[in-house]
């Protein structure tokens, strides 16, 4: 696949992936939601393998990948769809447009990379204060809303570690093993949850709107998705990547306010305006300081 088109698809479904979990959501049980997402993706995923004869490795690296990859699958994946009750799949989206800064401080511990420049700093700075923004009415809300804001940043903070502890395995495998190789790690942990937690079927209270929701992020989420972001990273700098972080929350707010009613209000307009802006700098201010700097002082023509 051409890594311009992997990365449109990246973007199209991180884009939709916030407002079909919360579609997902409302008629079947979160953990059973996630667990029949996981399981439309591994057979998808095991019929490509196999049509495809893409190696997958075992070995104790690979493993490693894949548990770490699992790591951001589980914990961000089952606290967004426990969250998609009552938080909107906007703030959804914006929260984890953080996730970028969060993998920054993980890696100051984990990978020992510099600290945080002046720049960086204030940034973070900033981008807490539109999420304070943005998340404010859940704040002030009921405990449920609490509950499912702090589901949402339990869930940056899986999906951010993840990203980290992956960059610890010096390992390059074709991405659909990865995507593979994490799908049957993962989803197990996804069957025993909801058989813990939950454990009924409750078909009969299904809707289309739900079921479709599960099939298509079961394909594109799961699989395609997964897939496309695998390519990407191994193919695009870093910085590219990064970008996704400033375009989908804005597609996310917008479809989530088309096609489910989310309010958009001035508050949350500003605070996500924050936030995107805070990210451009954290990403990206360090490299347009210093052109302005070496603009300034270079000398000019006579």
């Amino acid at each position: 696949m051409n890594v311009k088109v992997s990365y449109l698809f990246m973007v199209l479904i991180w884009s939709t992936t916030p407002i079909g979990i919360v579609f997902s959501s409302e008629t079947v049980a979160p953990t059973l939601a996630v667990l029949m997402r996981m399981l439309i993706g591994l057979v998808l995923a095991a019929f490509v393998v196999s049509i495809a004869n893409v190696r997958i490795p075992w070995h104790r690296r690979a493993c490693f990948l894949y548990g770490y990859s699992s790591i951001g699958i589980y914990g961000g994946m089952l606290l967004s769809y426990m969250a998609a009750k009552t938080v909107p799949s906007g703030l959804i989206s914006l929260t984890f447009g953080l996730a970028p800064i969060l993998s920054g401080l993980l890696a100051q511990r984990l990978l020992n990379e510099p600290k945080f420049s002046a720049i960086k700093l204030i940034a973070l700075a900033f981008a807490l204060i539109g999420l304070y923004l943005v998340s404010q009415r859940h704040i002030q809300g009921s405990l449920m809303q609490m509950q499912g804001l702090l589901y949402v940043l339990l869930a940056v903070c899986f999906f951010s570690l993840s990203g980290v502890m992956i960059k610890r395995v010096k390992i390059a495998i074709h991405p659909m093993a990865t995507t593979f190789g994490a799908l049957i790690f993962v989803t197990p942990l996804f069957f025993i949850t909801w058989w813990l937690l939950d454990g009924e079927l409750n078909s009969a209270l299904w809707s289309a709107k739900s079921l479709w929701s599960i099939v298509y992020l079961g394909v594109f989420g799961s699989l395609i998705g997964a897939l496309a972001y695998f390519h990407v990273l191994q193919k695009l700098a870093a910085s590219t990547v990064a970008l996704t972080t400033l375009i989908t929350p804005s597609f996310a707010i917008a479809l989530g306010a088309w096609l489910n009613n989310e309010p958009v209000d001035l508050q949350l307009i500003m605070g996500a305006v924050i936030i995107l802006l805070s990210l451009a700098v954290f990403q990206f201010g360090e490299g347009w300081f210093s052109k302005r700097g070496k603009l300034k002082n270079k000398p000019l023509k006579s």
